[in-house]
């Protein structure tokens, strides 16, 4: 079972005690994980990576968009680094898909999948799905049986976050860097639509915030 660091409830860092733009300060509850914290996770995160993965089979690192971006960026670059220094090294390729299943604060129940053209040639290769943040679980479980059908070697899930929710289907990726609270979450690449994706830290926004940047 992967290891990770549990948040717990309503401990927030205040929005003024971080850099944030100042006009996304007074929609949020709080800073949930600062950055450097984040970044320090991640390197432990690829140190597992590169335990299962560390063989001479090819690895597509396949990115959910348009919130698993920042994330992606940094662990991939975090697994360049080190690839081949303590573990046999592999070629790695990469790759991206867009899913949506939110709308406002809700999921929908239902996934769209669009993005890459050819994910046939993820055939006969070891996949590593990235992804920012695992809800209910109910997207990934619908997205697993869609990649494995391009017949690929092995499938793996990375997911940053994992929301603590008792509508979980019960889904669990293979690695995980926190488990949150039941909030909505924004910062580092994970917005609402389409909102506080810059914010460097992790974030909880606040019901003024759901309304004011809301859509119909």
């Amino acid at each position: 079972m992967a290891d990770f660091i549990t948040i717990e409830d309503d401990k927030y860092l205040p929005a003024t005690s971080l850099c944030i733009p100042p006009v996304y300060v007074e929609f949020l509850e709080g800073v949930v994980i600062p950055h450097g914290l984040i970044q320090d996770r991640i390197e432990r995160m690829v140190q597992h990576i590169l335990r299962d993965f560390g063989c001479d089979t090819p690895v597509v690192a396949l990115c959910v968009l348009k919130g698993g971006a920042r994330f992606f960026s940094d662990l991939t670059r975090a697994v360049s680094g080190i690839n081949g220094t303590f573990t046999p090294w592999f070629p790695l390729a990469l790759d991206f898909i867009s899913v949506k299943s939110y709308k406002n604060d809700k999921s929908t129940g239902n996934v769209t999948v669009t993005g890459s053209k050819d994910l046939g040639n993820l055939a006969g290769k070891n996949v590593l799905i990235v992804e920012d943040l695992i809800d209910t679980g109910t997207s990934m479980q619908q997205l697993l049986p869609i990649i494995q059908g391009y017949e690929p070697k092995m499938v793996k899930v990375a997911s940053l976050l994992v929301k603590r929710t008792p509508k979980s289907c019960g889904y669990r990726p293979d690695y995980i860097g926190f488990e949150v609270p039941n909030k909505f979450i924004v910062g580092y690449g994970i917005d609402y639509n389409e909102h506080f994706r810059e914010i460097n830290h992790i974030c909880v926004v606040n019901d003024h915030g759901k309304k004011k940047f809301a859509v119909s």
